[in-house]
C-alpha cells in the first residue's frame, strides 16, 4: 500500500511561513514527521506528496492506484483514525461532518466529489496553525516514543556520573551521555543514533532529539521538546520544536516556539512566550493577512527555514520570523518579520537571494549537503511570493 499527502491550497498558506519549504505532512511534531507517523502506523511504503507546483519538484509524488490512500492537510495517526482508514475500501472517503480526513482511490478527495462517505464520529488531532506543533507536542513524543521502540532494547547509560529517573529513556546506537540528568517521571527521553549529551546538561521529559544531535553543556530542557537530525541545543528550552539541522548552541531562552531547518540563534537570543500582562497572545496568520488569537497564553516563536540571529537578539511575544531572514541590533523587532528581512528593531533592509545563497551553500557544506537548484528554485519563489510583506521596498 501506498500513501499519498494531500493539502488544500489554504491549509498550507495557514502554516506559513514553515511550509514555505515543504508539504504540510513534511513538519515534525514530536520526534517523527506527520509522514513519517502515518507510515510507520500503517507500515506502508512508499509515500509521496500532492503540494503546490513549486515544491513539487522536490518532493516526490506517486501516481494513484485504485489501493492509494490519500491522508489530508496534517491529519496526525491516532488508534481510532488507523482502524477506521485500514478498513476504507477503494472509492470510500473518510469524513469528519463535511471535511475529508482520508480516502482510497486514485483521485485526490480535496478536489473529487465521487468518492462514497464514511462518516467518523471520534474527535482528532491537525495541525492547522503554525502553533498546534509545540502546543501537540508533548503528547506526540510519547505516542512516538512508544511507536519507535516498541519491542525493542535500548543501548545502555553506561556513564557513572550521569543520574536517571524513571524507566522511559531510550538510547538508539552510537548516543552518548556524560554527567547529565535524564528525568523521565513526567514523560519518555528519546536519544536517537549518534546524538549526544554533553556535561552537565539536565533533561526533563518528554523530550526526544533525531540522529546526530547535540546538547551542549549546561543545558536546560524543560520538557516538551524535540529536535530532528544534527540539532544543537543549548541554554534554556521549552515546549519547543526544531525542524532539523538548526542550531541553539549557546546560553538564551526559548520556550513556546517551533524554528525550520538551518536555522541558527545566536548567543543570547531570547524570545518571551508570555505577555506581561498574561493576555492571550496573538500571531500573525497568513491565510487571512491579520493577527488572530491563538487562545494560549504561552506562545513564543515561529521562524523559518535559513534564518539567523546575531548576538543578543530579543523577541517579542508571538513573533512569526519568515524564510532567509536575518535579525541583529538591540530593541526587538516587530512581531511579523518577512522572508528576506536583514536588520532588526532599527528597520530592515531586503536580504537579496544571490547573498542569502552563499550563507546557505556555507552552512550546508558543514553537514556534507549542497544547496540544489531546487532549493534554490523553491528560495527564488518564496522571494517573489513574501515581497508583499516587505513593506519598505515599496517606499
Amino acid at each position: 500500500m501506498s500513501i499519498l499527502f494531500a493539502e488544500h491550497p489554504e491549509a498550507h498558506q495557514q502554516l506559513l511561513p514553515l511550509t514555505y519549504t515543504r508539504p504540510i505532512a513534511d513538519l515534525r511534531v514530536g520526534i517523527l514527521t506527520i509522514a513519517e507517523k502515518w507510515a510507520r502506523k500503517l507500515d506502508a511504503a512508499p509515500f509521496g506528496f500532492e503540494t503546490l507546483p513549486y515544491l513539487q519538484e522536490k518532493f516526490t509524488t506517486l501516481t494513484a492506484e485504485e489501493n492509494t490512500l490519500w491522508i489530508v492537510d496534517g491529519l496526525l495517526p491516532d488508534d481510532s483514525l488507523i482502524q477506521a482508514v485500514k478498513t476504507l475500501k477503494p472509492g470510500q472517503v473518510l469524513r469528519h461532518g463535511e471535511h475529508p480526513l482520508a480516502a482510497r482511490g486514485k483521485h485526490n478527495p480535496l478536489l473529487h466529489t465521487d468518492y462514497q462517505p464514511v462518516s467518523f464520529e471520534e474527535s482528532y488531532d491537525q495541525i492547522s496553525y503554525t502553533w498546534h506543533i509545540f502546543q501537540l507536542n508533548g503528547a506526540e513524543i510519547r505516542k512516538d516514543f512508544e511507536l519507535i521502540t516498541k519491542g525493542r532494547t535500548s543501548q545502555p547509560i553506561t556513564d557513572a556520573h550521569t543520574i536517571t529517573y524513571g524507566s522511559d529513556i531510550f538510547l538508539e546506537e552510537g548516543a552518548q551521555v556524560r554527567a547529565a540528568i535524564l528525568n523521565a517521571e513526567n514523560g519518555p527521553i528519546y536519544l536517537g543514533r549518534n546524538s549526544e549529551v554533553q556535561e552537565g546538561a539536565i533533561i526533563r521529559g518528554p523530550f526526544g532529539m533525531g540522529e546526530g544531535s547535540i546538547v551542549a553543556m549546561g543545558s536546560k530542557l524543560r520538557g516538551d521538546t524535540s529536535a530532528g537530525p544534527q540539532c544543537k541545543m543549548g541554554g534554556e528550552i521549552s515546549n519547543s520544536v526544531f525542524w532539523g539541522r538548526s542550531n541553539k548552541g549557546h546560553d538564551g531562552f526559548l520556550g513556546n516556539s517551533v524554528l525550520g531547518e538551518w536555522c541558527n540563534l545566536g548567543a543570547a537570543t531570547n524570545n518571551s512566550n508570555l505577555k506581561n500582562n498574561y493576555d492571550p497572545v496573538r500571531m500573525w496568520d497568513f491565510a487571512s493577512g491579520r493577527f488572530v488569537h491563538t487562545g494560549l497564553q504561552f506562545c513564543g516563536l515561529i521562524m523559518g527555514d535559513h534564518s539567523k540571529t546575531a548576538i543578543g537578539t530579543l523577541f517579542n511575544t508571538g513573533t512569526t520570523v519568515g524564510v532567509a531572514a536575518n535579525i541583529f541590533g538591540e530593541g526587538f523587532p516587530r512581531n511579523i518579520i518577512p522572508s528576506f528581512s536583514w536588520g532588526g528593531a532599527k528597520g530592515f533592509v531586503t536580504h537579496q537571494p544571490r547573498k542569502a545563497f552563499i550563507t546557505a551553500q556555507v552552512v550546508m557544506k558543514r553537514r556534507n549537503l549542497e544547496l540544489t537548484e531546487q532549493d534554490k528554485n523553491i528560495l527564488n519563489h518564496i522571494f517573489e511570493a513574501s515581497a508583499q510583506y516587505r513593506v519598505w521596498e515599496k517606499n
